[in-house]
Parts: structure tokens; C-alpha cells; sequence
């Protein structure tokens, strides 16, 4: 990784303020792709919720799938050395809000067996509602977060 050495070549030549810029930048860059890696999961767990709310049913497979989805959302946002959280509960909500036109693009296709547009599908479900269990579920999957 070019960051590291460079951030090496910075400690050893004693530019001290060029290493803290760096790791600024890098502490960044880990944040948005921990940030990325939730937004993606939330998509999968949203997109069953949504097909759980439409149809009022739901499958193992559903269950098991949100389940991991919830429990690899608490992992990522988890901060291993320090303790902490990556993502602020605020800030989960915000992933989730941004997740959801995806995962309702993804649920109208597989919901109902396709025969709904998104449009439709939409007029069945409570969006704050799914985004609310969606962030219990990743609570209740271990301490998430903090709040």
C-alpha cells in the first residue's frame, strides 16, 4: 500500500504534520469503505423486510438472510482496537434511508413474483417502519451501537 510508505518516509524525515494529514486521509478512506460495506448489507436486509411487510409472509431463507445481513452490520460498524463504532446510530439510520430505493428496486422484482412496480410495491409498505426494525434487528444482533 503506496499510503504506508509514504507515511513511513514522513515519520522518518520527521514531517510530522504530513504523517497526521496522511492518517487523517487513511482513517477516511477505512471509514467510507466500513460505511460502503453496511450500505450494502442493509440493502439485502431491507429488501426482506420489504417482502415480509408486502406479502405478510416471510421463509427461512428470508430469516436467515436478514439475520446475517443484521449481524454483519454490527460487525462492521464495530471498532476492534479502540471499542466504538464507525457509524454513529444517526448515522446507520442515514446508511439505511439511503439503502432503501435499492433494496425496494430489488424487492419489487422478487415480491409478489415480480407483478408489482416498485411505485406499487411502495404503497404496501411503511418506510420509516422497515427502517426502524431494520436498525432494531441490528441491535438486537449484539451491541451495535452506542445510544
Amino acid at each position: 500500500m503506496e499510503e504506508l510508505r509514504t507515511l513511513r518516509e514522513y515519520i522518518e524525515q520527521g514531517r510530522y504534520q504530513d504523517a497526521l494529514l496522511l492518517v487523517d486521509d487513511l482513517e477516511e478512506m477505512s471509514r467510507e469503505d466500513k460505511l460502503n460495506k453496511i450500505y450494502s448489507y442493509a440493502v439485502v436486509l431491507l429488501t426482506h423486510l420489504i417482502k415480509r411487510q408486502a406479502e405478510q409472509r416471510t421463509t427461512r431463507s428470508w430469516e436467515v438472510s436478514m439475520y446475517q445481513a443484521a449481524d454483519q452490520i454490527k460487525r462492521i460498524n464495530k471498532r476492534r482496537g479502540s471499542g466504538g463504532f464507525y457509524a454513529s446510530p444517526e448515522e446507520l439510520r442515514q446508511v439505511m434511508e439511503e439503502a432503501f430505493d435499492l433494496a425496494l428496486k430489488r424487492a419489487s422484482l422478487e415480491a409478489f413474483e415480480g407483478q408489482y412496480t416498485e411505485r406499487d410495491l411502495a404503497a404496501q409498505i411503511d418506510q420509516s417502519d422497515l427502517i426502524d426494525e431494520a436498525l432494531r434487528s441490528v441491535m438486537k444482533s449484539g451491541a451495535a451501537v452506542d445510544g
